[in-house]
């Protein structure tokens, strides 16, 4: 495998687990009953849409479907990928429903 394969399936790997990550995010917000796109906003407020988000949101089942995503599991995700913003808006959100 040359540099150039060997990094590109790299990054093909990294968008592979960030989109998992985006998924988990989204699941764990219609389980608890809460919008994804309002809570990312929230810790993003100057970006735009996320496409990644809206792909993620089309996936999710209802939460009587759905698995338990546990508030620990969510906040690990999103602090492998750097999401300290976001993490922070769901711990707010773990703190109102207790």
């Amino acid at each position: 495998m040359s540099s150039k394969e060997l990094e590109s399936k790299i990054i093909e790997n990294y968008q592979n687990d960030e989109n998992m990550m985006i998924l988990i995010f989204a699941q764990w917000c219609v389980n608890h009953d809460l919008n994804p796109e309002e809570l990312y906003l929230s810790a993003y407020p100057t970006q735009s849409s996320n496409n990644n988000l809206k792909e993620a949101i089309e996936l999710t089942v209802g939460k009587d479907e759905a698995g338990a995503i546990h508030n620990d599991t969510l906040l690990g995700v999103l602090s492998l990928f750097g999401n300290d913003d976001l993490a922070f808006v769901v711990t707010e959100e773990i703190s109102k429903m207790k």
